[in-house]
C-alpha cells in the first residue's frame, strides 16, 4: 500500500542519514520511478528531502530540520488511521499492521482520545456479508504473486457462462462498487484485462516470473458512457421495494401513485444485466413504457413460467 510504503520511507530517513533510490527500491520491491513519486510526494507533505547525486549519494532529510509529532495534524493521523483500518478489514498482511504501529507512534499522548474519537466516528467495512469465499485467500494468492512477478493461473468464467483457462502477469488489485478485480496482462488474449475475481476458479502461482511491462491502469470511471446509453423508463413499484430502487435512482425520481405505489423514472440500459434487475423486482414492479421493453419484460417472463411449467 502507498501509505505504508510513504510512512515507512520516512522513518528510513529519519533514522538513516542518506539512502539511494534504488536500495529503497528494492527494499519495497517498486521500481526506482515509483520511489522518485513517493519522495514528491513527501516534499509536498512539508518534509523536506533532498537529493545528493555521485558515490555515495542518495535521498536524506534536509540537515536542521527535525520531524516531530507535531508535524501530523489530528485531521491527518485521524484520516490516516481510518484509512490503514479500513484497509486491514479486507486486505491483511504484517505490512498494515507495522504501517498503523507505526502512524499511532506519531500520536502525542494528548491527542489520543480525541484522534481515536474522530477515528471511530467512520466505520468502513467493505467485506461482504455473504458469498464467495475464495475471495479473501485469493487476494492473499494474488499479493503474493505481485510481489513475486510470478505469472498466476486460473479457470475463468466470462459472459454467458463461457469457462478458459488463462495465464496472466499480476499488476493490480481493483476494488469497485463492492467487487474485487485482477488487473493483468493475459497471455491468452496477448492484451491487459481485468478479471473479477468471484469469477476465478482454481488460482495457482507459478514457478515462471516475468518482467514488467508498461501498461496503463484500467479505465473505472464509465459515469459519461452510461449517461449515454441509458434511457428513462416508466416504471410502477410497490413501496415494499423502493429501498431497493434507491441504489439505483434518486428520490427526486419517485412521483407517490396512491397510497401504496410509486411511479419511478427509472434509468435503463437495454442489456441483460439490466432486463435481469428488472425481473428481480418481481410482481412488484410493473414496466409502464416504453412498449418495446414492456413487451420484451412479458416475453421473459412467459419463457420463465414455460420453464417451470415443464
Amino acid at each position: 500500500m502507498k501509505v505504508d510504503r510513504l510512512v515507512s520511507i520516512i522513518m528510513i530517513l529519519l533514522d538513516k542519514e542518506r539512502i539511494g533510490a534504488q536500495e529503497l527500491a528494492d527494499m519495497f520491491e517498486v521500481s526506482p520511478r515509483t520511489i522518485y513519486r513517493d519522495i514528491d510526494a513527501i516534499n509536498m507533505a512539508g518534509i523536506p528531502v533532498r537529493g545528493a547525486s555521485g558515490v555515495g549519494g542518495g535521498f536524506e532529510i534536509m540537515q536542521k530540520y527535525k520531524i516531530d509529532k507535531k508535524v501530523f495534524s489530528t485531521a491527518d493521523l485521524s484520516a490516516l488511521l481510518m484509512g490503514l483500518s479500513s484497509l486491514s478489514n479486507i486486505i491483511r498482511g504484517d505490512e498494515l499492521v507495522h504501517a498503523l504501529a507505526k502512524v499511532k507512534s506519531f500520536i502525542p499522548a494528548d491527542r489520543v482520545k480525541d484522534i481515536e474519537l474522530k477515528v471511530n466516528q467512520i466505520c468502513i467495512d467493505l467485506s461482504p456479508w455473504m458469498g464467495n469465499r475464495n475471495i479473501q485467500p485469493y487476494l492473499e494468492i494474488i499479493k503474493t504473486a505481485m510481489q513475486k512477478s510470478k505469472l498466476l493461473s486460473f479457470e475463468y468464467v466470462a459472459h454467458h457462462g463461457n469457462k478458459t483457462a488463462r495465464i496472466v502477469e499480476p499488476y493490480q488489485l481493483v476494488l469497485k462498487s463492492s467487487h474485487w478485480y485482477l488487473q493483468g496482462y493475459c497471455h491468452e488474449r496477448n492484451d491487459f484485462r481485468l478479471f473479477r475475481i468471484s469469477r476465478i476458479s482454481n488460482l495457482q502461482i507459478q514457478e515462471e516470473t516475468f518482467a514488467a511491462r508498461d501498461y496503463q491502469k484500467p479505465t473505472l470511471d464509465f459515469s459519461e458512457i452510461w449517461e449515454t446509453m441509458q434511457t428513462k423508463i416508466k416504471i410502477r413499484i410497490h413501496k415494499s421495494i423502493m429501498d431497493r430502487l434507491l441504489d439505483f435512482c434518486a428520490y427526486e425520481n419517485f412521483l407517490p401513485d396512491g397510497d401504496e405505489h410509486y411511479i419511478v423514472s427509472y434509468p435503463f440500459i437495454e442489456n441483460e444485466y439490466c432486463y435481469d434487475i428488472l425481473l428481480g423486482f418481481g410482481d412488484k414492479c410493473e414496466c409502464l413504457e416504453p412498449l418495446h421493453i414492456r413487451t420484451e419484460m412479458k416475453r421473459r417472463i412467459h419463457d420463465i413460467a414455460t420453464l417451470y411449467e415443464n
